[in-house]
């Protein structure tokens, strides 16, 4: 389900059949979805293994935001190897995801590759318009610094030209410490910091509590297709995010 963090989805026995009957497999790449490997192999579908010819790994191609530099150590919370896998959020990177989508789907069924081939271009050029009427809509974001709860906004952030450094988790995947919101209370009174951009499937009290100090505001983002009413296509998905913070930070 959309509604779940996709981090901790626990794969059930339907899903292993569910796999086991597919033609191909779609999945996220990185490591945000720790599960997806063991899930294929349940199914027992080696040509659906990372790299596998009926797998598509939608971060290929992608510009990845966040690469950890240096060494990695659980004390810094929930760390990503490659980069933030957040991806999807940027609106930019659906062009490239749609690309190696049809690709894949062409390799495997040649017979209608320009069947797919057509229908790329033509999500492609509609997206491309939605993207100028997005930064259109969110113009007057550009530069705005916002919290958010957790390090997912990183390229929603980027598109819109926000400035989302600071989290209301104390690291990644680690609720928010009493000192650690003291900070963040003395850096918004600071630095004029009044939104808090939280997903839905987070504990929304610490952020409520920090925006009543600041005299700010708490915004819900999607961070999946169908999460919420009014962002059931990737469309809407997206509309819905940047209208939330268009309106937010008029």
């Amino acid at each position: 389900s959309p509604k779940f963090n996709g981090h901790f989805i626990q794969p059930k026995p339907s899903d292993v059949r569910k796999l086991a009957k597919a033609d191909l497999y779609v999945n996220g790449g990185m490591d945000l979805e720790a599960w997806s490997d063991p899930l294929a192999e349940a199914a027992g579908k080696p040509e659906f293994f990372r790299g596998g010819e009926r797998s598509v790994d939608l971060s290929n191609g992608i510009r990845l935001l966040g690469i950890p530099q240096g060494a990695l150590s659980r004390s810094g919370g929930d760390m990503h190897l490659f980069g933030n896998p957040h991806y999807v959020m940027g609106p930019e990177n659906a062009l490239v995801m749609a690309a190696t989508l049809a690709q894949k789907l062409k390799e495997l069924d040649g017979a209608h590759a320009t069947f797919y081939d057509a229908n790329l271009s033509q999500f492609q050029s509609e997206m491309k318009k939605k993207i100028g009427e997005w930064k259109a809509l969110c113009s007057h974001c550009a530069g705005k610094e916002v919290y958010s709860y957790h390090e997912d906004i990183e390229y929603l952030a980027e598109f819109l030209g926000l400035k989302a450094t600071q989290f209301i988790e104390t690291k990644p995947g680690i609720p928010p410490s009493p000192r650690h919101l003291q900070e963040l209370e003395d850096y918004a009174r600071a630095n004029h910091v009044q939104l808090i951009l939280q997903p839905t499937y987070f504990d929304k009290s610490a952020s409520d509590a920090l925006a009543e100090k600041i005299a700010g505001k708490v915004i819900l983002i999607a961070q999946n297709v169908g999460e919420i009413p009014g962002a059931e296509d990737i469309f809407s998905f997206y509309d819905y995010n940047v209208k939330q913070i268009a309106e937010a930070l008029k």
